[in-house]
Formats: C-alpha cells, structure tokens, sequence
C-alpha cells in the first residue's frame, strides 16, 4: 500500500512519517507541503490512502478531498487537523478517517492496523476477484457515520433503520444512534438498495432486520425489528411494493 502525506508543518510531517514507517509496512510515495503540489503528484502517481491536512496552502484540504472524490478511483482519504469543526465536511467527501493533532499514537497504531486489514489485494486485481464470484455472492459495504470528532467505517449489515429529522438524518445500529448532516434520501443513496426499503418518506429499513410485520391504521403496517423496540411505519403508497418485497 502506498500513501501520500500533504501536511505543511514540518514537524508533524516527520512524526507522521515516522509513527506510519514504525508501526505499518505502509510505502509513503511522498510528503508535500501543500495542495497543489499533492493535486500535481496525484496526476501523476496513484496512492492507495492520502493522509491530509485541512489547513494547507495553495488548496486547502477540503477542496482537494472533494476533487479527489470524484476520480474514477479515488484513494482512501484520511484527514489530520487540529480542527474537530470539520468532521461533518470529511463525511461528505466519505472520509476513511478523521485524526486530530497533536497525534495520538494509539490512535494512529489502530489506523493504520485497520488500512491495511482492508487491503487483501493489490488495488489493481481487485476487479478480477470481483468478476470470478458467483452473481449472488455477498458484497461487503460499508458507509461512514459521523460520530463526535470520529468517523466511523460501519458495515451497511449493522445499520437497522434510518429516520428522517428535519434537516438531518438519524441512523439507528444496535447499540447505537448517529446523526447525520443530510436529507434521509441523500443517505439511502449510499446504502444497497437490495437489503434497504423505503418503507416511508420518513424512514428506511434493512429488510433482514425486521422480526414482526404487524397490521395498522388503514390497512398499512407496522415494523417491529430485532433488537430494537422501535416500531417502523409502512406508509399507504409504499404498501404494493412492501407486499411484494415481502412476500405477503
């Protein structure tokens, strides 16, 4: 796995470099000082994950993530920044991780740890693995939650429900209830949509979750869910493809 550090404080480049080289097999291709030198070396090199400062010269962090978003294959993108405001922006670019300085070494050990696990095979022959497994082969997916300073790289599997709450959206696991800064659509968009169900303009729900499907007002439903009390509506116009869904 290669990697790219953009940071333009000298120090906490080297401490960065040094605890990456001490504690991962992790290859740093570079370090640059600011954005567009990062932008001009990405137009040129491939990196598997950048580890980016927001507060940068020439184009600040942000915007670079957000340009590098948009590649075909973008590289796994891991902020460091004294800044904890920003954590919401590094989830709309799907940030892999969000480190604040001063560095944490644990911290940064568990990073790292977690990097190279996803890396089972070398980016390139990722697509031929893909294609030789059977169509109905599971896919592993994954979506980022915000969590305090945290972003959070969840399976889709953990996720039981989402709700709509005005401007945000709240995501519900287990043990566990996140909020996100976007419309309930924009969310559903980054789940799979063959284990997720619009069941109301107000919720979504992982059809493998649900326990009990249970008759309410109108000749709709309610959703009762493992694990969770919460009881989940199933509203009028999405009643026929419910049924279907469902088998009913």
């Amino acid at each position: 796995m290669k990697a790219l550090i953009v940071e333009d404080e000298y120090l906490a480049r080297q401490e960065l470099a040094y605890l990456i080289q001490e504690h991962s097999a992790i290859e740093i291709a570079a370090s640059v000082e600011d954005g567009l030198e990062a932008f001009k070396f990405l137009q040129e090199q491939a990196v598997d994950v950048v580890f980016l400062d927001i507060n940068i010269p020439s184009i600040d962090g942000l915007l670079l993530a957000k340009n590098l978003h948009k590649t075909s294959k973008p590289p796994r993108i891991v902020f460091v920044t004294a800044y904890k405001e920003f954590a919401v922006e590094a989830f709309e670019v799907e940030a892999f991780d969000y480190i604040l300085k001063p560095y944490n070494e644990t911290r940064i050990i568990s990073l790292l740890a977690k990097l190279e696990a996803l890396e089972q095979a070398p980016p390139a022959t990722a697509p031929h693995i893909a294609a030789a497994l059977p169509e109905s082969a599971p896919v592993s997916r994954t979506v980022n939650l915000a969590k305090g300073d945290s972003i959070i790289v969840t399976p889709c599997d953990d996720i039981y429900y989402v709700e709509a709450d005005e401007k945000v959206t709240l995501v519900y696991t287990a043990h566990d209830r996140y909020v996100m800064a976007m419309s309930i659509s924009e969310f559903v968009s980054r789940l799979p949509a063959d284990s997720f169900f619009r069941c109301h303009r107000s919720y979504c729900v992982n059809i493998h979750k649900i326990r009990e499907i249970a008759p309410w007002l109108n000749s709709t439903y309610i959703i009762k869910l493992y694990d969770l009390k919460a009881e989940i509506p199933v509203s009028r116009s999405n009643i026929k493809a419910f049924r279907q869904l469902m088998h009913l």
